[in-house]
Formats: structure tokens, C-alpha cells, sequence
């Protein structure tokens, strides 16, 4: 591990360099057309966070745009231990990103070409302590994005412009709206609280598979909390007792305003407290588990 004031390490194509010495070719086609894949890994007390899903959404991404993964799970885990070792972060943000690779300007793929692999880390953000206590607030917007947003693509425009339609508008997140449904937020994933059950929009090209949704329906199923994937109608939204956005660094956050309307009783509801702490077990669970092996 480095010093404390040392410079963050990244990687980049086989090297391990300081962040700030990262350079890709301007002809990278992820620099020209976004075409690369990515993905976000927590880490808590220095151990990559659920990397088997995330490895395994990675290989069905890459598949998905025609690019071979260019290391095995075990290199994966591998490469990513190291980076981390090399880091000083006790509880970190691993970001990954694949692209194409260089090649001359041109929509079709290059015939012969060397993917791009990137990595690098930051420190894990922790949850406002005001958040428990007050939530966050939410805007609805169009869904105006392409129909393959469960691909994880470096092509982030439309989500980056929606965020910021939601900051400029003192709101965390836009909860997005298709055709009379909500499916996803501009960077998270969605949940609500309806009838005592814990509802999500099911899995489908028009949203991201999250691997912390994925994580929170397990521990709801694990200790017995009613949850469904339905589709979640804009009435619905409006209507439920609870609203939550889930995302692998923000972990679950309670909307307690939606357009500027109150949700619930204007605090974060029971059913975040049962399930926020429930996630909290876990991980300090797996950080218990980690400690006892060393």
C-alpha cells in the first residue's frame, strides 16, 4: 500500500502508472464514438464488493458489443486486487472501462484491434448522515434514451444531461418515465413501497440490471419482506408509500420529494429502515468474515 499523500494508482493496458500520467490515443474509439463497456465496483475494507455479478455483467456487456473480454474472472480478480493493494483507500470505488480500442476514424468495426482496459479508484463516498434522517428529492422526466439501456455503454449523454436536469433543479436523482412507466433513475435504480410490498420494474432492455437491485430483492426475499418486479405505473409513483433509488456507491437512498410533492410523510419510511439496515449487516457481515481470515 502507498503512503497517504502519495498519488492515486491507475491502470492502463498492462501498466500500473500514477492517475494523473494516464493517457489514451485520441483515436481510441472510446474518445470518438463512446464505444467501450464500463463498470463501477465497490470495495469495502479493501474487498471488491459482489465482483462476481459485476465481472459477469461486464462479460455479458462486452458480448453484447462484439468486444472479447480480454482477461478471465480470475485475471479480472486479480488485476483489480492489485489496484486496490496499490491504493490506500480503506473503502474504495473501483471504475473499469473497456473500449475498442485505436483505430482510424470509422463507423465499422476495425477488422484487427486491441481493446483499451482502464482502471482506476477512488475513495468510497459515505451516506450524509442527514439523508436517514430527511431523505432526498426526486424529479420525473421523459425517458428519452436509446432502447438498449441495459447495456453498461461509456455513451452516457442523455443519463449525464438528465442528472443535471435534476441538480439544476435541487433534486439527487430524475426518475424516468417511458411510455406511462417508470423504469430506471438517470443513475440509479428504482424501487416503492405499495400494499406492504417492495416493487421494482422487472429486467428488461430498458434499464440497467443494477447489481445492488439485484442484491436489495435478495436480502427482501432472505428475511421475508414481500418484493415483486412489476411495472411500475406513473400513478403508482406518485401514489407509493415509499420511493428509493439503489446504485453500487450510493447504496439506497429514501426520495422523500417528488416534483416537489412530499412522498409518504416527508421522512424515510419503515420499510428503508428495515431494508437499509438489513444491507448494512450484510456488508459489515462480509467485512467480519474478511477480518477473521487475515
Amino acid at each position: 500500500m502507498h503512503t497517504p499523500d502519495a498519488e492515486p494508482i491507475a491502470y492502463i493496458n498492462g501498466q500500473f502508472i500514477a492517475l494523473k500520467d494516464a493517457r489514451v490515443s485520441v483515436l481510441d474509439r472510446g474518445f470518438i464514438f463512446g464505444d467501450g463497456i464500463y463498470e463501477v465496483i465497490p470495495v469495502y475494507a479493501r474487498q471488491p464488493f459482489r465482483l462476481s455479478h459485476h465481472l459477469q455483467r461486464l462479460e455479458n456487456n462486452l458480448r453484447e458489443i462484439q468486444i472479447k473480454n480480454p482477461l478471465s474472472s480470475s485475471q479480472w480478480q486479480a488485476l483489480i486486487e492489485q489496484l486496490i493493494e496499490k491504493n490506500n483507500y480503506h473503502n474504495q470505488s473501483v471504475y473499469l472501462q473497456i473500449t475498442r480500442g485505436v483505430a482510424a476514424r470509422d463507423h465499422r468495426f476495425p477488422k484487427q484491434n486491441k481493446p483499451t482496459v482502464f482502471l482506476m479508484t477512488s475513495a468510497l463516498e459515505k451516506q450524509a448522515p442527514e439523508i436517514a434522517q430527511q431523505g432526498v428529492a426526486a424529479i420525473t422526466l421523459p425517458d428519452n434514451r436509446w432502447l438498449n439501456c441495459h447495456i453498461k455503454s461509456i455513451s452516457l449523454l442523455p443519463n449525464v444531461l438528465l442528472r443535471q436536469q435534476a441538480l439544476d433543479n435541487n433534486a439527487q436523482e430524475a426518475i424516468l418515465i417511458k411510455g406511462g412507466h417508470a423504469t430506471e433513475g438517470a443513475a440509479s435504480n428504482i424501487f416503492i413501497v405499495q400494499d406492504n410490498c417492495l416493487i421494482t420494474p422487472p429486467k428488461s432492455p430498458l434499464l440497467l440490471p443494477g447489481v445492488t437491485r439485484d442484491l436489495v430483492v435478495e436480502l427482501a426475499q432472505a428475511n421475508d419482506i414481500c418484493c415483486q418486479e412489476q411495472a411500475i405505473t406513473e400513478a403508482e409513483l406518485f401514489n407509493a408509500k415509499e420511493v428509493w433509488l439503489s446504485s453500487s456507491t450510493k447504496k439506497i437512498l429514501p426520495v422523500t420529494k417528488l416534483n416537489d410533492k412530499i412522498v409518504g410523510n416527508g421522512l424515510p419510511g419503515s420499510y428503508w429502515q428495515q431494508m437499509i439496515t438489513i444491507y448494512q449487516g450484510y456488508i459489515a457481515t462480509l467485512n467480519t468474515n474478511t477480518e477473521n481470515k487475515q
